[in-house]
């Protein structure tokens, strides 16, 4: 194998606890390459030391990534360049695939080693469909009920990151937003403390009200039961719906998520208003 790599952007997943599930191949780029885009230098000196090597390092974040994005790209004309995040893969739930959109536009080769994610990971866990599912991300602090009623219209599993401090509360609004679903928590994968708990949305809720956890959490939903919705789901709904729409799209929303007639769903929108 050549000891310099080809220019261009490597994106390279990381582990999400347990160091031992660096790839062979995701070590042997991150050994040659010549600069490393980090979102915490100390995390990732800590995974460099681990398999040996010390390279050269930049910050990329949230913070400086529209300030040093253009300088990235122009140095992967000549050099290789490696983005890792501080666990799993690069690109979920920050802003790397603005690099790779720059990259690209730019002509830059650009690679992918694949590698762990946790949202994948509590998945497996959490024993529920994944036939079909939906990553979502942190809630918002501001305007959670909204997004939690846009999650719920697909018909999936659902996945959402959430740390310890909030868990109970988003706990307890995911089962307001969307019934009393099964639910799973998946916390620390890979790690010492690592655990999973399942039961329905208000089960958890309650269970993590009064003892927030620690660690990287990860919120795996059910799938929408096949149960018919009673009146008082579709009015619940259609109220909500029609503090944002009008009635006849709130019924339209409606109508959509819960498998109804939307004729039958618009008339009663038409009571309710």
């Amino acid at each position: 194998m050549n000891d310099k790599l080809e220019p261009g952007l490597y994106i390279v997943a990381t582990p999400i606890g347990n160091l031992s599930d660096l790839s062979p191949r995701a070590a042997d780029v991150l050994a040659r390459a010549d600069l490393i885009a980090v979102e915490d230098s100390r995390v990732t000196a800590k995974l460099l030391h681990h398999i040996g090597v010390r390279r050269p390092m930049t910050p990329y974040h949230d913070h400086n990534a529209d300030r040093v994005r253009p300088g990235l790209v122009a140095r992967m004309a000549a050099e290789a360049v490696a983005l890792v995040s501080d666990a799993g893969t690069p690109l979920i739930s920050d802003p790397g695939y603005k690099l790779v959109r720059d990259a690209r536009a730019a002509g830059i080769n650009i690679v992918t080693i694949p590698g762990p994610s946790a949202a994948i990971a509590a998945l497996t866990l959490a024993g529920l469909p994944t036939d079909r599912f939906a990553f979502f991300g942190f809630l918002p602090a501001k305007g959670k009920a909204a997004a939690i009623a846009e999650a719920g219209r697909f018909k999936g599993s659902l996945v959402f990151y959430e740390s310890g401090s909030r868990l109970g509360a988003t706990l307890a609004a995911l089962q307001a937003g969307l019934g009393d679903r099964d639910a799973a928590v998946a916390r620390e994968i890979s790690k010492r403390f690592e655990e999973t708990v399942t039961g329905t949305l208000s089960d958890l809720a309650a269970r993590y009200a009064e003892a927030p956890p620690k660690g990287e959490i990860v919120i795996v939903v059910a799938p929408p039961g096949d149960a018919p919705a009673d009146a008082e789901d579709v009015d619940a709904l259609l109220r909500e719906a029609m503090t944002r729409l009008s009635p006849s799209r709130a019924a339209a929303e409606v109508a959509e998520a819960l498998g109804l007639p939307r004729r039958a769903v618009y008339e009663r929108a038409q009571t309710l208003k």
